[in-house]
């Protein structure tokens, strides 16, 4: 229950410890939500209605909510309430520059330099020399000096510190320097966010696609919890990305991480989720005690609830699987169609002269390399189709109406442009071969196409209700062994040493452990040595990296790894150990 607060308007107003209610006039909840009497609209949903209905009272309404921005940010600048509209005003420039495209105000572009000026500088954070000092307040990333910013503190800022910036605001602000590059047409902007992705892969990293921070950054233990928000807004920066520059870099990325991590994170029926995940978790229990969080959420970061954590994901988590369908197709310059992301779904658009073209995509992937798209056209048209062809992929191919093509690949796109007729076929095979990469202190995981592979383990569920604000949760414990490594001679010959496995799949909703589509084999051995603390299964000090062969031999076991995004419970990077000849 709240505690009553009374303000001196007399009104009562309930205070829920988690909830964010006021202050009002902070500019950051007007990024999120735009008042439009009687209602209230949040300002992405107003964009994208408007791109569904071209509903004409949007754009007033946006103008007239900009015009007052631009008189008002002067004396009232973005942070005079609250950090999180300096860090996060990418959004509202975003829709600024999105606006201007339609009416063409030159307000709006005053606005906008206006905005970037009071703006987080994240461009010369991410340009800012590795830095690995430690901060001694966990959230000094609140406590940074706000417009007009102190330039020596920006310097001494990196994405290498921990405890570092707040893992949402950096998801957020990776898209800034790109939106702004819309004006600027500076490519440092975009060579700046490429920099700032190598440099939280390599400091944070995880083998699902994103990186550690619960709320700050935290390192890239595999243990360390990747907040849901982040990962709604990392995918929602790139997607914005991708439309900007072009670059497939993003997709890829944006591939990995929609399906590997974004799946896991909620149930099935997506009544509740986690507040953070990790590439290693083989116990969910409100006594795992690895996150800055954990005191202030009583440990209910790692179960599966509505309200442990911070209630914010569950606003904010809906948003992911909605506009990464958006972003699947995109009409092109030249008159064509590109398609840069790969799921079942059917699109509408105009192509070449005017031709009407729905194009019907049929495939099973991720689990699947093969993509499949059929033409309805209203009348025969010549026009590009342009295809992103994966940096992973090994040998792809191509048939038009059941005969191979030629093709080029340039920046991760092939064009065929030819005159299209109505019933042509296009399949598109992706084939890919398994990977090891490499993460904390050496650990490996394996790879294959976008998908990650994660040890498939057992688990009981038990509900907990602990009448206070978080409500009741899931706690989930393994029932099978998961303490495993893998030998350096398996990794070193992966191909022989594995075997792949497509499950029957009548492409029913496979992200769970009873419908993956897909399992690898390989042999591993058990280290007992390596146990939980605190439920989390971290590294000993003790933990043997040479096994003799006679050990080997005797106490190898097959593993089954299935996807990523199909676990609740796993181990996705596994320590490696070298067997003694």
């Amino acid at each position: 229950m709240g505690q009553l607060d009374i303000r001196k308007s007399g009104r009562i107003r309930i205070f829920e410890a988690g909830i964010q209610k006021g202050p009002r006039k902070d500019w950051w909840p007007k990024m999120v939500m735009l008042k439009v009497l009687p209602k209230m609209v949040m300002l992405k949903v107003l964009q994208q209605y408007y791109q569904a209905t071209e509903d004409e009272r949007v754009i007033q309404a946006l103008t007239n909510y900009f015009h007052y921005q631009l008189e008002e940010l002067p004396n009232i600048p973005m942070d005079h309430l609250s950090f999180w509209a300096n860090r996060r005003a990418g959004d509202n420039l975003q829709v600024v520059f999105w606006l201007y495209n339609i009416t063409g105000d030159p307000k709006l572009i005053e606005l906008g330099d206006l905005i970037q000026e009071q703006t987080f500088p994240w461009q010369a954070v991410y340009n800012n020399p590795e830095n690995d000092s430690v901060f001694e307040n966990v959230w000094h990333y609140n406590q940074i000096k706000g417009y007009p910013f102190d330039q020596e503190e920006i310097k001494s800022l990196s994405l290498t510190q921990v405890p570092g910036l707040h893992t949402v605001n950096v998801a957020q602000g990776l898209k800034q320097p790109g939106v702004y590059y819309q004006k600027s047409g500076d490519p440092a902007a975009i060579t700046s966010i490429k920099t700032a992705l190598e440099t939280l892969k390599k400091h944070h990293g995880q083998a699902q696609g994103m990186y550690g921070g619960d709320e700050p950054l935290h390192g890239n233990a595999p243990t360390q919890g990747i907040e849901f928000c982040s990962i709604s807004e990392e995918m929602y920066s790139l997607e914005s990305l991708i439309k900007i520059s072009g670059d497939m870099e993003f997709a890829d990325l944006l591939e990995k991480i929609t399906f590997n991590a974004l799946p896991t994170q909620a149930s099935d029926d997506y009544s509740s989720r986690q507040y953070f995940q990790a590439a290693n978790q083989v116990s969910l229990s409100d006594k795992i005690d690895v996150s800055y969080e954990t005191e202030n959420h009583d440990g209910t970061d790692f179960v599966f609830g509505t309200l442990t954590g911070y209630p914010c994901c569950t606003t904010n988590m809906h948003q992911s699987w909605p506009k990464f369908v958006q972003n699947l197709f995109y009409a092109t310059p030249d008159r064509g169609v590109a398609a840069l992301q790969y799921a079942p779904s059917n699109v509408k658009l105009l192509v070449g002269d005017q031709a009407e073209l729905t194009l019907k995509e049929s495939t099973g992937y991720p689990f699947r390399d093969q993509i499949s798209f059929e033409m309805e056209l209203s009348k025969s048209s010549e026009f590009p189709f342009h295809l992103r062809v994966p940096s992973w992929a090994v040998s792809p191919s191509i048939q038009i109406n059941g005969e191979d093509v030629e093709f080029q690949i340039k920046n991760g796109i092939t064009i065929l442009n030819q005159k299209w007729n109505d019933g042509d076929q296009i399949i598109l095979t992706l084939p890919s071969k398994p990977q090891v990469s490499r993460w904390y202190q050496g650990m490996a995981a394996i790879e294959k196409g976008p998908l990650v592979y994660s040890l498939k383990i057992q688990s009981q569920s038990t509900t907990k209700d602990r009448n206070d604000r978080f409500k009741a949760f899931t706690e989930h414990e393994s029932t099978s062994p998961w303490n495993f490594a893998l030998p350096q001679s398996a990794l070193d010959n992966l191909a022989a040493s594995l075997e792949i496995k497509e499950n029957e799949w009548d492409g029913s909703y496979p992200w769970n452990l009873e419908n993956a589509p897909l399992e690898i084999t390989i042999n591993g051995i058990q280290l007992d040595e390596w146990k939980t603390v605190n439920g989390s299964p971290i590294l000993p000090e003790n933990l043997r990296a040479e096994i003799s062969q006679s050990d080997w031999e005797s106490e190898n076991q097959i593993l089954t790894l299935i996807p990523y995004g199909c676990t609740t419970l796993r181990i996705t990077e596994f320590p490696v150990v070298k067997i003694l000849e």
